[in-house]
């Protein structure tokens, strides 16, 4: 590109709304002459037309929760109403946010929607994110608190309370989305997670029916399914757990059969593609039109943390779907990347990237 295109390239990566005047104006060049120069763009694929959406390869927008997460390891059988002696870990998670991060290591440009309060918190996800997110459009709330997540684990590592602090993702409204339109403009996948409001869920997916745009949902926890819009039209992937899938169902999942069962109603309410995971007993995956099969978890796996495991398989099928990839070959890089992070303390592993990812499934193969 000339010096010319390369900065009205630069102008529409920072707003891609702006009008031909407005960019003449500020390169300093008549309107005629612009136009001229956005024509050639144009044909040459930099532009997808109006707005002037960049057709940045891959580019993914992710809409939900950022937390810091706490668990208090107990020394000894928690004691109510006393102090309890402990250890403490920290890191930074949301299903969103976890998503992302994946999902940037492994090469995609990625931007994320959400609300946090101005405190220490947020600076912790900050330092943790910039490297590999888009954090440019998230909304730093005076007065509010950045979610959190606190569990108290006894000593066999069972949970014995946990605390959830998630307020402030009702700020997460239609009116946040609509304010932040160019992020989701011309991307090619939106993903949104359940920490958002159900009205948001629903502005999201006409967005993404309007603009012709594959759009993934993924859940948080089975109480948060009743956000959940009542049929799936408009969605490209859906992808949850098997307590997740009963409570939207409404099918309890006893053997496969009933397991099957659930991802062919997902797929008659009108996903594209469905995923029910069931940890060690693997996933029941199908599409419209491809049937629905079983594919087991990779065997053998080394479990150091469970956290993130459920982020890191909807992170590998997305990124899947993103390189175009068979159907099988979509879910099993969900499955590896899962498997390796269930053998990482880390909640989204630091090794990962593309060519890492692409190793350990064709080893596993």
């Amino acid at each position: 590109m000339t010096d010319k295109e390369s900065a009205i390239v630069g102008l529409l990566r920072q707003n891609p709304y702006l009008t031909q005047q407005e960019m003449a104006e500020q390169l300093g060049m008549s309107r005629p002459a612009l136009a001229n120069l956005i024509s050639g763009l144009t044909r040459r694929g930099v532009i997808k037309g109006r707005a002037y959406v960049l057709a940045e390869e891959n580019r993914v927008a992710v809409i939900g929760g950022a937390n810091v997460d706490r668990k208090f390891h107990l020394k000894a059988p928690v004691q109510a109403g006393t102090s309890n002696p402990s250890t403490v870990s920290v890191s930074v998670g949301g299903v969103a946010r976890n998503v992302a991060e994946n999902l940037g290591r492994l090469g995609h440009p990625v931007s994320l929607l959400t609300v946090a309060g101005n405190d220490a918190d947020w600076q912790r996800i900050e330092e943790a994110s910039a490297n590999h997110i888009d954090l440019t459009h998230v909304a730093r709330l005076p007065g509010r608190t950045t979610g959190s997540y606190s569990a108290v684990l006894n000593p066999d590592g069972e949970m014995a309370v946990a605390l959830a602090d998630m307020d402030v993702y009702d700020e997460l409204s239609p009116a946040f989305i609509d304010s932040h339109a160019a992020a989701l403009a011309g991307a090619a996948l939106i993903v949104i997670d359940l920490n958002c409001p159900a009205e948001t869920v629903q502005h999201v997916r006409e967005i993404a029916r309007r603009n012709g745009t594959p759009l993934a949902v993924v859940p948080v926890s089975s109480p948060k399914m009743d956000r959940m819009p009542d049929n799936l039209d408009g969605v490209s992937w859906f992808i949850c757990n098997r307590d997740e899938a009963e409570a939207y169902t409404g099918i309890t999942i006893r053997d496969d059969a009933t397991w099957e069962q659930a991802v062919q109603l997902l797929l008659k309410k009108g996903a594209g593609s469905a995923a029910v995971t069931a940890g060690p007993d693997g996933v029941m995956a199908g599409s419209q039109g491809g049937g629905v099969h079983r594919c087991p978890a990779v065997p053998r796996v080394r479990v150091e943390d469970v956290t993130g495991a459920g982020d890191a398989f909807v992170s590998g099928v997305l990124h899947g779907h993103l390189e175009g990839r068979p159907f099988d070959e979509i879910i099993r890089l969900g499955l590896v990347n899962a498997a390796r992070t269930l053998g990482s303390p880390h909640t989204v592993r630091p090794e990962l990237t593309k060519d890492q990812l692409e190793s350990e499934t064709e080893e596993l193969q």
